[in-house]
C-alpha cells in the first residue's frame, strides 16, 4: 500500500500537533512547580492545585531563538478568605515570573 502526497503530509500534521500538545502538558506541569515554589517561599496558598493558559504567543529568547510564550493563571489566597488571581510566565520551558500582589496585611 502506498501513501499519497496529501495523506503523508495529514499524518505528518497529526504528529505535529502530537507534539505539542505533549510538549503544552510538560511546561503546563513545569508552571505548576514553578508556583508551589513560590508560594512556599511568600507564604500563598495555591488554590485549586491547577494553572490555566490565558494567553499565548511567539517570542525570542535570549539567544534570539523563537519559543512559545504562555501565560497561565492561577488563583491563590494569602489569608484562606479571599481568592485572588496570579500568573505565571514561561518562555518554551523556561520560567520567566510568577506574579502576585502584594499581601493586603493589617497591623495589631
Amino acid at each position: 500500500m502506498y501513501l499519497s502526497l496529501g495523506e503523508i503530509l495529514v499524518l505528518f500534521l497529526f504528529g505535529i500537533i502530537g507534539l505539542y500538545f505533549l510538549d503544552s502538558i510538560r511546561v503546563r506541569e513545569l508552571a505548576v512547580q514553578a508556583v508551589e515554589r513560590a508560594s512556599a517561599r511568600d507564604d500563598f496558598q495555591l488554590l485549586d492545585q491547577s494553572v490555566h493558559i490565558n494567553r499565548l504567543s511567539l517570542s525570542r529568547d535570549g539567544g534570539g531563538r523563537w519559543k512559545i510564550w504562555r501565560q497561565y493563571r492561577f488563583d491563590y489566597s494569602f489569608d484562606g478568605v479571599m481568592r485572588e488571581q496570579g500568573f505565571v510566565i514561561m518562555l518554551g520551558k523556561q520560567l520567566q515570573a510568577v506574579v502576585v500582589s502584594e499581601p493586603n496585611r493589617t497591623l495589631h
